[in-house]
């Protein structure tokens, strides 16, 4: 059984720094390209950045382009989303997804449960 269990999220002022970390089992996670979405109230679901199997091929979106870092770390089977510069509007429920095997293509194979996020003025 595959399982994506994200943690890090919580309360924090603007301009501030928060580490998501999403502890991956149940799949061969050094294969899988991994992203990141998230999800604000009453808003669709966006993606927010992804990364290769390798660790190289980082893609961000442009509103987090130069503030957010995905990484990831495949001995601990763990993916990473350092964000900072926080901004209000980044609040939402932020989820990992795996991705196609190798690079990322839009596909989504797994999706974890999300952590939330919420950014005070």
């Amino acid at each position: 059984q595959v399982q994506l269990v994200e943690s890090g999220g919580g309360l924090v002022q603007a301009g501030g720094s928060l580490r998501l970390s999403c502890a991956a089992s149940g799949l061969h996670f050094s294969t899988y390209a991994m992203a990141w979405f998230r999800q604000a109230p009453g808003k669709e679901r966006e993606f927010v950045a992804s990364i290769s199997w390798s660790g190289g091929g980082a893609f961000y979106a442009d509103s987090v382009k130069g503030r957010f870092t995905i990484s990831r770390d495949n001995a601990k089977n763990t993916l990473y989303l350092q964000m900072n510069s926080l901004k209000p509007e980044d609040t939402a429920v932020y989820s990992c997804a795996a991705g196609s095997i190798g690079y990322y293509n839009g596909d989504i194979n797994y999706w974890g449960q999300g952590t939330q996020v919420t950014v005070s003025s």
